[in-house]
């Protein structure tokens, strides 16, 4: 299944408390539950002023309809085309 990387404009998303993360959190899996099994989130990292998901989904379609249900942004999506990390280098 393809993956994407999601990056989203959010800011001062560093700075956001548990709370307000497990309550973003909390909606996103709600509407993933709504959407089925097709789409699912692997995670995310944020930072200063944006939030970069993960989502295993097939289609870019499927992750912009999962952004516009929850309400999040989705400044840019891009597919990923391959994953490398230290053992590609052996």
């Amino acid at each position: 299944m393809p993956k994407y990387v999601i990056e989203r404009d959010i800011p001062g998303a560093g700075k956001l408390s548990q709370e307000e993360l497990r309550g973003i959190s909390q909606k996103s899996c709600s509407v993933l539950g709504k959407m089925g099994p097709q789409i699912q989130w692997v995670q995310s990292y944020v930072t200063g002023d944006k939030v970069y998901c993960i989502y295993n989904a097939p289609n870019e379609g499927m992750v912009r309809e999962h952004a516009q249900q929850g309400g999040f942004p989705a400044n840019r999506i891009s597919e990923v085309t391959t994953i490398i990390d230290p053992v590609t280098a052996e």
